[in-house]
This record gives structure tokens, C-alpha cells and sequence, in this order.
């Protein structure tokens, strides 16, 4: 049987860095004949309905947030419904009238219809974001499979590694915990909430690494678990809802038959964001495709892997990429505006180098700065170093006059530097949604980044 290549992603509007993981994907897969799947994360929570689109003139450009649905944004995309169908197939049309006059033909105008279409086919605002972007990949020769992790929890084998690990859960508890707590010591992370949080314990409930939701109130909620008279026990959130009896401890057939029901009845438990890639990267995939974000996570996955299940860390290959919008870029750099600022200080404090020693220098210039040379010749000691300082702020800012249109001059300097300076970060911010650049420039940056046979090339792209 072939092997199965591996990558994954929520299925927004991500950037292009993010679509590159698809393409590196389907050419690795293509070059080892083997399969290329791209799991759509269906189960993490809708971050967003509304699209960043730069927009207004060049030198002073503007966020514009552009929604695209009215769909509740703290539901799972699984869950997620089209809620203003008539908002969603008029956004290509709206983002590419706030883009235009900094690029002019996006890829959104095209693509979206093709959103458009599959959002009355499915009526599901995630689905028809990714099959719109599958199509497109078809299009341009890419030869990859779609599968919905939602799907992937469906399955029988999924409800077996849940059970697995619920009945083993205070050993995974701690493994999980010291895993995390390593990484965080390793890279000097303060924070709890880094990588991800600790799972917790609250009386005789452990936490587990699942969501829970109903299909009636789809907002996530921890999974917890008991051992109540020898007996699983589960519950969503911290406490007040519905306890839900799983099976023995022992008896995994029947933890996988309460596991199939409950699902039947709209009761989804859904892996948390480490365990999704652990359960891709143990039972799906021969080869994980990472952005450099899971990779760094996954440090931690491969220390669980080799704790808990006692195995070698399946492979993983690690892609990142840059595309930034095709705006001309300023040429202006923080070294010029550091520069103009230390020009300014010197004009400020020391407005005598400046003046030089020419005939057309006014008497009293020439006087004050002789006078400053005097006092700055004069050692410092405990009895003047007031009446000295004093002195010399003083005629500092007497020859303030005599060097007012140069202090004018590169203000205005400095004050151009920075606002040009701002909209080159602005504008050269990579988390622009795939769909805000040109196809031409996405192909040629696919290209780009693969050689012909396939393989990853070296070169990097600004």
C-alpha cells in the first residue's frame, strides 16, 4: 500500500506561507509516490468572519476589516453555518474595491465565486472556503486529497485512541504535564498558557485532552473524566452539566460502542491542538508537513510519543514561506531613521558642530560657542559641575536660532522617514490572506519555492 503525506490547517483565509505546505505536499508526495492528504481542521473554533484588506494610498495605507459572514465566530468550523449567504458571495466584490489601489487584480475576485458556489452547495462557511481553495489547486495541477478531521473523528479507530487514552488518563495527565513543563523550561516561557495549558485536576476530575460539544450549543468546553464506581465518567466544562457514564476502565469495546452513540446523538468530543497533530502524525500519516509553529509544538508531542506510547517519533518536514504583497517598496530603513534621530539629539545638544568656523557665523555665535569650549575645557569638580552644566545647557540653547532651519529640515526628514517607515510595515506584513495577491504572483511563488523534480528548493523569497 502507498504511503499517506500528511499536512494541515484550519480552513480561514491564512496566508500564503501557509497554502505553500499544500503544494510542497503534493509535489514530495508525487516525487515518493505516495498520497497526499491535507487534514482541514475543522474541529478548532472559528478565529474570525472578517478579513484584513489594506486599502487607501500607498504612502499613507489603512487596515479595512471586511467581513465576510455574520456567522458566530466562537463555534467550531464543523458547526459553523452560513448565516448571511447574500454577505458572503458579496465579499470578492467588496475586498477587491478596498485592495484596488494598492493591487489591482487580487485573486479574490475569481476565487470567491467559487466560494460563493460551494457556500450554497454546502451551507457550511468553512467547507466552502477550503473546497473553493481545492478547486484552485486543481486547476493548477495539484494532485491532493481533502479530509475534515471531523471525519477523522468518526472513525472507529480515532474512538479506540480516545478510549485508550481516557482509561489511561492519570498517566497521560502527568506525562502531558512534565512534557510541557520541560518546553516551557527549555525556552524560557513564563507564561502558563504556553505552548499550551497544563491539563488540571478539580477534585476527583481530571482534565482531558478533548473538547466537548453538543451539535445543539456548539461551544467548546474541556473535557473532563472520573472514575466513579469503577466506572469512566465524563463530563464538558467544569462542572454543572450532564455526567455521561463511558464504560469500565477495562472494557475498551464498550468505551468505543458509547463513544459511536453519543456521537449519533450530537455529543462531539474532539482532539485539543497537540493531540491533533500526535493522532495525525501516530495513525494517519507516514510524513507530517509542518509550518514552523506546529514543528515547535511538536517538540512536545515527540517527547509524549516516546513517554507515553513508548515509540519513535514518526517524521515530519518543516515549511515556511514569505509572500508579500507586489506594493513597490520605499526604500527607507530604521538605520535612516535612527540616523535622523541622532542628528536631531546632536543638533539639540551639541548645535556648535554644526555652525563651523566661517566668516559669515555671527559675532555672538562665535562668541557663545567659544564660550562652551571654555567651560567644557574646564575639568569638572565637585564645587562647578552645576554652575558648568548650567552653563553649557545655556549656550546650547542660545545657538538654537543659528540652527533652526537645519533642526526644521530634518524633523520634516525624520517625520517622512517614519511615516513612510510605517506604511512599509503595514503593507509588508505577511499574514495577508492568500486571496488579497494576484494568482500570477501565488504561482510564480509555488514555482519558485519547488524545483522541477519535486523537491524543496533553498532559495528564500522576500
Amino acid at each position: 500500500s502507498s504511503q499517506v503525506f500528511l499536512a494541515g490547517h484550519q480552513p480561514g483565509l491564512f496566508h500564503p506561507g501557509v497554502w505553500l505546505k499544500n503544494f510542497v505536499l503534493g509535489s514530495a508526495a508525487r516525487r515518493h509516490g505516495a498520497v497526499a492528504v491535507n487534514l482541514l481542521v475543522d474541529t478548532d473554533a472559528v478565529k474570525t468572519t472578517s478579513l484584513a484588506v489594506p486599502s487607501g494610498p500607498r504612502e499613507t495605507p489603512h487596515i479595512v476589516s471586511v467581513p465576510f459572514d455574520r456567522a458566530d465566530p466562537s463555534v467550531p468550523y464543523e458547526e459553523c453555518r452560513v448565516a448571511d449567504l447574500e454577505m458572503v458571495c458579496s465579499f470578492g466584490k467588496r475586498a477587491a474595491e478596498v485592495i484596488a489601489s494598492l493591487v489591482p487584480n487580487p485573486m479574490v475576485k475569481d476565487f470567491w465565486r467559487l466560494a460563493c458556489e460551494r457556500a450554497k452547495a454546502s451551507g457550511n462557511l468553512g467547507l466552502s472556503l477550503a473546497q473553493a481553495r481545492h478547486l484552485v489547486e486543481g486547476d493548477w495541477g495539484l494532485e491532493t486529497l481533502e479530509l475534515p478531521q471531523s471525519r477523522v473523528c468518526a472513525t472507529e479507530s480515532f474512538r479506540w485512541f480516545v478510549a485508550h487514552l481516557l482509561a489511561h488518563l492519570p498517566r497521560f495527565r502527568t506525562d502531558y504535564n512534565e512534557t510541557v513543563g520541560q518546553y516551557r523550561r527549555k525556552h524560557g516561557i513564563r507564561s502558563s498558557a504556553h505552548p499550551v495549558p497544563d491539563l488540571v485536576e478539580r477534585d476527583d476530575w481530571l482534565e482531558a485532552p478533548f473538547w466537548l460539544w453538543t451539535t445543539a450549543n456548539p461551544r467548546r468546553r474541556p473535557l473532563f473524566c472520573t472514575n466513579r464506581k469503577g466506572q469512566l465518567v465524563i463530563a464538558g466544562g467544569e462542572g454543572g452539566e450532564t455526567e455521561i457514564v463511558l464504560a469500565p476502565p477495562g472494557d475498551g469495546a464498550a468505551a468505543v460502542e458509547r463513544l459511536a452513540a453519543l456521537e449519533a446523538e450530537g455529543i462531539k468530543i474532539r482532539p485539543r491542538a497537540l493531540i491533533t497533530t500526535l493522532w495525525a502524525r501516530l495513525a494517519l500519516s507516514d510524513l507530517f508537513v509542518h509550518g514552523i509553529g506546529g514543528a515547535k509544538y511538536d517538540e512536545v508531542t515527540d517527547q509524549l510519543f516516546d513517554r507515553f506510547f513508548g515509540l519513535r517519533p514518526p517524521r515530519l518536514v518543516v515549511v515556511s514561506g514569505t509572500l508579500l504583497l507586489p506594493v513597490p517598496a520605499f526604500h527607507v530603513s530604521a538605520k535612516e531613521e535612527e540616523d535622523l534621530k541622532q542628528r536631531l539629539w546632536q543638533l539639540r545638544h551639541h548645535p556648535e558642530v554644526f555652525l563651523g568656523n566661517g566668516q559669515t557665523l555671527a559675532d555672538s555665535a562665535k562668541g557663545l560657542i567659544a564660550e562652551k569650549r571654555r567651560w567644557i575645557a574646564t575639568p569638572q569638580i565637585p564645587d562647578n559641575a552645576r554652575e558648568r552644566c548650567r552653563a553649557i545647557r545655556r549656550v546650547n540653547s542660545a545657538l538654537q536660532p543659528f540652527v533652526a532651519a537645519q533642526r526644521s529640515e530634518t524633523s520634516e526628514h525624520l517625520h517622512e522617514t517614519e511615516r513612510l517607515l510605517e506604511a512599509e510595515r503595514l503593507l509588508r506584513w505577511r499574514e495577508f490572506s492568500f486571496c488579497l495577491h494576484p494568482a500570477e504572483s501565488l504561482r510564480r511563488f509555488f514555482d519558485f519555492a519547488l524545483c522541477n523534480d519535486g523537491a524543496i528548493c533553498s532559495n528564500s523569497l522576500e
